[in-house]
Formats: C-alpha cells, structure tokens, sequence
C-alpha cells in the first residue's frame, strides 16, 4: 500500500469517527509527530538500576517470556 492509499483509508475511517475523545487522541498522537530532541536524564537511583539490570542479564538471571506470564499469572491467582 503507498502512502498515498493509506492517508486516503485514514482519512476515510476518521471521517466516520463519531467519537470526540477518539478523535482528541489521534490528534495528540499526530501532533506528536515531530521528533523530540530533549534529552532525558536518569538519576543516579535509575542509572544504578539500569546497570544492575544489565549485569544480571549478562549473568543469566532473567526469565523467558513464558516463565514470567506464568510467574504473573500465579501472582494474580489465576
């Protein structure tokens, strides 16, 4: 699909939003499009996390995807 054809399907399914909220939101989305030059800073607190993080991972210490939904889902008693 070009570019083109998906701006006409979009604007196609916007034209028959009813919804003011939904609408409110696909604009900030779209308002949003510029590229965000802010960098953000870490705190000392995060940065530490993040090298925790990354160590336990070079160690092993993480948990496949499904071991983790399972580990959740006993959590929430499912």
């Amino acid at each position: 699909m070009t570019s083109q054809e998906l701006k006409e399907k979009l604007i196609g399914k916007i034209n028959q939003i009813q919804n003011n909220e939904i609408l409110e939101e696909m604009y900030r989305l779209i308002s949003n499009e510029e590229v965000d030059d802010n960098v953000y800073e870490l705190s000392d607190d995060q940065k530490n996390a993040v090298e925790e993080a990354q160590e336990q991972f070079k160690n092993g210490q993480y948990f496949s995807g499904d071991q983790a939904d399972n580990d959740i889902e006993e959590w929430l008693g499912k």
